[in-house]
C-alpha cells in the first residue's frame, strides 16, 4: 500500500520533463545563496571576535542557536503554508527577507545587533527548503526522488564552501585597502563588507524565483490535488499562534483543557531544565533560546494533533519517525559543527594570524588562503558526495527498503577517521588534502534522509515533512553542535578537543538508525490506512 497508481498498475514511472530539470537548477541556486549567507560567518570568526570581543561559545551561539531556533520554528508554519499556497512565491518572499537581513548583518556593530540580524536570516531562510522539497517531490517520480533531492541538497555544500573564499577574499581585500575602519566607506570593517557582498545578489535572485511554474501536487504519485487550498493564509496565522509563545497557551485553551494543562506542566519542566543548564554553563542566551524553541515545538505538536490528525499521525504520532528525525539531526550535529570550526582551526594551527602571509599562494593572507583552499575543494567533493549518496540510496532502496538508512549510517561513520587525522597532523598540506575527503563522506546522507521522510507521508504533507526534517537538523544539529564544540573548546583551551568531543554522538546515531530500520517498510506501506484511521477517530 502507499505506492503510486502507476506502480500498482505496473505502468512505467512518469517521465521527468525538461522544465523540471530547469526548475531544479533554479532551486539549487537558491540553496547555494541560502548557505553562502548562512555559512559565511565561519570564515569571519576571528575578525568578529577581535572587533566585538566575543568568545568561542558566544560565536557558537551566534552561528548555531540564534539562527537555528528561529529557522526551525518558522520553518513549521512556513512549511504548512507551502503545503497549501504557491511555493515559488513563498520562496521568493523568504529569499528577499533573508538577503535583506544578511545586508543588515553588515551594519551590525554589537553582538546584540548581529544576533538580531541572524535571527532575521533564520526566519527568511525557513521558507526555502520545505517549499523546495515539496516542489521537487511533485516533479520527480519516487524512483528518482532521492537523486533529485540530492542534487538540490548539493547547493547546501556548494554554498557553504563558496562562502569561505568569497568571505575571506572580500574581508581581506577590504582590510588591506582600509586598515582603519573609520576611514572606510560607511565606516565598515572587512567582515561587515563581506556580509553586504553576499546579501545584495539574493534580492535579484528572488525575482527569478517568482517566474517558476508550480508543479501539480501529488500527480507523480497518482494523487493529483489543487496547488492552492482554501484559507491558506488564515491557516498560516493559526500555525503561528500554535507555535509562538505566549499565543500557544491561548491556542491550546481553545482546543482542549487537558492539552493546556499538559502544556503548562511541560513549560515548567523546560524552564527548570534551562535554568539548570544556565547554572551549569553560565550561558543564558543559549539555553533561554533553546528552551523557547523546545517549548514552541512541543506546543505546535500538541496543536497539530487536534487540527490535522492525519499529518500528526504520520509524522509526530509514531515514535519511529520521531527517532528518525532525531537521528538525522545527530548526523548534522557533527557535520555542521566540524565544517564551521575547521576554518578557524586552520587559521589558528597553521598560520600566525588571519592577516599573516599564506603558505601556498604568494600575496594572499591566511584568511584568504584558508577560504580559497577549503572552500573550493570542499565544495566540489561535498556536492559530489551528496549526489552520489542520493543516487546510491535510490539504487540500494530498490533492493532493500532500508537502503537509504544504510547510506545515512555510512555518512555517520566514514568521516570520523579522516577528521581524526586532520586534527592530529602537523602538516597544513595533509590537512587540506584530507578535508575534501571528510566532506565527501559527511555529505552522503542528506538526499537519502529527506527522501526517507517524504516517502512516509502523503503528498499534501510533504512540505510539513520537509519542515520536520529541518527541525531535526537545526534543533539537534545546528543549535547544539557548534555551541557544544565551542563550549568544550573554551573549557579545555583547545579547539581540537572541542571538535573531537563531537564524536560521542556517532554511537547514538547508529543505534537510532538501526532501530528505525526495523520498522521502516511497515510504516511506508501503511501510511494511507494510518492517515485514514486518524481522520476517522478525530
Amino acid at each position: 500500500m502507499g505506492d503510486s497508481a502507476a506502480e500498482r498498475e505496473g505502468a512505467p514511472a512518469p517521465r521527468v520533463s525538461a522544465y523540471a530539470w530547469y526548475a531544479l537548477f533554479v532551486l539549487v541556486l537558491v540553496y547555494i545563496v541560502n548557505f553562502i549567507d548562512r555559512q559565511i560567518l565561519s570564515i569571519l570568526v576571528a575578525d568578529i571576535q577581535a572587533d566585538l570581543g566575543v568568545t568561542e561559545a558566544e560565536i557558537g551561539f551566534l552561528y548555531g542557536t540564534a539562527f537555528a531556533v528561529f529557522y526551525a520554528l518558522f520553518g513549521i508554519p512556513l512549511g504548512r503554508l507551502a503545503d497549501s499556497w504557491y511555493r515559488g512565491r513563498l520562496m521568493a518572499i523568504g529569499l528577499a527577507l533573508w538577503s535583506s537581513m544578511t545586508v543588515a548583518s553588515g551594519f551590525a556593530s554589537t553582538l546584540g545587533q548581529l544576533t538580531a540580524a541572524r535571527i532575521g536570516v533564520g526566519i527568511g531562510e525557513a521558507s526555502a527548503s520545505p517549499a523546495a522539497f515539496s516542489m521537487i517531490a511533485d516533479s520527480f517520480p519516487k524512483e528518482r526522488r532521492a537523486t533529485a533531492l540530492s542534487i538540490y541538497s548539493a547547493g547546501l555544500y556548494i554554498g557553504g564552501a563558496l562562502s569561505l573564499p568569497i568571505g575571506g577574499a572580500v574581508a581581506s581585500q577590504w582590510n588591506r585597502a582600509y586598515p582603519a575602519a573609520e576611514l572606510a566607506p560607511l565606516g565598515l570593517a572587512g567582515w561587515q563588507a563581506a556580509f553586504l557582498a553576499v546579501g545584495l545578489p539574493g534580492l535579484l535572485l528572488a525575482l527569478w524565483v517568482l517566474s517558476l511554474r508550480e508543479p501539480q501536487r501529488g500527480a507523480m504519485d497518482g494523487h493529483p490535488q489543487p496547488v492552492v487550498r482554501p484559507n491558506a493564509w488564515r491557516d498560516f496565522g493559526r500555525e503561528l499562534f500554535a507555535i509562538i509563545p505566549p499565543f500557544t497557551l491561548f491556542n491550546l485553551a481553545s482546543l482542549s483543557g487537558k492539552a493546556l494543562r499538559t502544556n503548562v506542566f511541560a513549560l515548567a519542566a523546560i524552564i527548570l531544565a534551562a535554568y539548570g543548564l544556565v547554572l551549569l554553563t553560565g550561558n543564558w542566551p543559549q539555553w533561554v533560546a533553546y528552551g523557547l524553541g523546545v517549548y514552541a515545538v512541543f506546543s505546535w505538536v500538541q496543536s497539530l494533533r487536534f487540527r490535522d490528525p492525519a499529518t500528526h499521525a504520520l509524522i509526530w504520532g509514531h515514535w519511529v519517525v520521531v527517532l528518525l528525525v532525531a537521528a538525522f539531526g545527530s548526523i548534522a550535529f557533527v557535520a555542521y559543527a566540524s565544517s564551521f570550526w575547521f576554518p578557524r582551526y586552520a587559521e589558528a594551527t597553521f598560520y600566525a594570524g588571519p592577516l599573516a602571509p599564506g603558505l601556498f599562494f604568494s600575496g594572499m593572507t591566511a584568511k584568504t588562503e584558508v577560504g580559497l583552499i577549503l572552500g573550493t575543494s570542499n565544495a566540489v567533493t561535498a556536492a559530489l558526495g551528496v549526489i552520489v549518496g542520493g543516487y546510491l540510496s535510490d539504487l540500494w532502496r530498490q533492493r532493500d527498503v532500508n537502503g537509504r538508512i544504510y547510506v545515512n549510517m555510512l555518512a555517520a561513520v566514514l568521516p570520523l577517521p579522516i577528521i581524526t587525522f586532520m586534527l592530529t597532523t602537523d602538516s597544513a598540506s595533509a590537512f587540506y588534502v584530507a578535508s575534501p575527503i571528510a566532506h565527501l563522506f559527511s555529505s552522503l546522507w542528506v538526499g537519502a534522509a529527506v527522501a526517507t521522510l517524504q516517502d512516509l507521508v502523503l503528498p499534501r504533507m510533504r512540505a510539513t515533512a520537509g519542515a520536520t526534517y529541518i527541525l531535526g537538523t537545526t534543533m539537534v544539529g545546528l543549535a547544539l553542535g557548534p555551541y557544544y564544540a565551542g563550549q568544550v573548546a573554551a573549557a579545555a583551551g583547545s579547539l581540537a578537543t572541542g571538535i573531537f568531543a563531537l564524536f560521542a554522538m556517532a554511537p547514538l546515531t547508529l543505534l537510532a538508525l538501526w532501530i528505525a530500520s526495523r520498522h521502516l517498510g511497515v510504516l511506508e506501506a501503511s501510511k494511507e490506512e494510518r492517515a485514514a484511521a486518524a481522520e476517522a477517530t478525530s
